[in-house]
């Protein structure tokens, strides 16, 4: 069975709750849209309304995700389903204070400027710690998933790993800036304590909508990229499940399975190259000689690694 096949047989028996919190999310980013084009107040130089929008853009795709991958579960479905739902939970909570933050014009993330500020970011962040441990025990239980289809088989493993590290990057925002700390050994609180922005302070200039720094490094990228491997090497099984009907060398699904594993290489070395970029302080549209050196031995690598699969001989499976 192929993964168009199997994406239309168990197309109702995804996990409903999360499928539902993807809906919802849907109209809530159309709705953020709206309100950015009525509401034209900023907060440190973007939309006031720009972070809702893409938290819940990428909340319905990671939600509409794994109300599918739970419905693959062979095992531990109803485990599976209960940590979903209890992602459902923690993250309409998260976005509830994130929204109201943001109708009130203060930032939701790092910001301990007044009393009320500290304590909404604590526990957004105790929310972000639980999203992690939930979505660390989904992905090993996405271990135990069946498919005949090799490559949406490794699709789905390397897809939830990378996305896991994706989720987990987010980590390296909340230390705090050299400045902030100078504050802290003068003897005053600074009122954000963290930063997306790597080289300079936060607020500068930025990508419409995304926000992401082009004058600086950014450190949602990285975060960003390695979340939604979990849509993004699913999808490429798809693509090649598709192409097969033209291409005779795609319906071997062995040669499918390590063109996926292949493409799986690739995004975590796509992921670490913009990590590593925006360390260095550099801003994604603005690289410099050696990131453009090493995304294009890497854009070498993937496609030299592809160019061999498709040429070798059939061999035996790769599970």
């Amino acid at each position: 069975m192929t993964i168009l096949a199997d994406l239309r047989s168990r197309t109702t028996s995804w996990h409903r709750p999360s499928a539902v919190a993807a809906a919802v999310l849907g109209v809530v980013a159309l709705l953020g849209l709206a309100a950015l084009a009525v509401d034209q107040r900023t907060l440190a130089g973007a939309p006031i309304w720009a972070k809702p929008v893409k938290f819940a853009v990428s909340g319905a795709l990671y939600f509409a995700t794994w109300s599918w991958l739970v419905s693959l579960l062979p095992r531990f479905r109803r485990t599976a389903g209960l940590l979903t739902n209890l992602l459902v939970l923690i993250f309409a909570a998260e976005y509830v204070l994130l929204v109201f933050q943001a109708a009130r014009g203060h930032a939701s993330h790092f910001n301990n400027a007044t009393p009320q500020d500290t304590l909404i970011y604590n526990v957004m962040g105790k929310m972000i710690m639980g999203l992690w441990v939930a979505t660390l025990a989904l992905t090993v239980l996405v271990m135990f998933t069946k498919l005949r289809d090799r490559a949406s088989f490794w699709a789905v493993r390397t897809g939830a790993v990378l996305s896991l590290a994706g989720i987990t990057l987010g980590i390296l925002m909340t230390s705090p800036t050299a400045q902030q700390l100078a504050q802290w050994k003068t003897g005053s609180a600074p009122t954000m304590v963290g930063a997306h922005t790597v080289g300079l302070a936060d607020g500068g200039p930025g990508l419409p909508l995304l926000g992401w720094s082009t004058v600086a490094g950014d450190l949602r990228i990285p975060h960003f990229v390695g979340m939604h491997a979990l849509q993004v090497l699913p999808l490429l099984a798809i693509a090649l499940a598709a192409l097969a009907r033209r291409f005779p060398r795609l319906r071997d699904d062995v040669v499918r399975a390590r063109l996926v594993l292949v493409g799986a290489a690739g995004y975590a070395g796509l992921t670490a190259l913009v990590t590593w970029q925006a360390l260095r302080a550099q801003s994604i549209v603005h690289p410099d000689a050696v990131t453009l050196w090493a995304f294009a031995l890497l854009v070498a690598a993937v496609g030299l690694g592809a160019l061999a699969v498709v040429r070798a001989p059939e061999r035996t499976a790769v599970r």
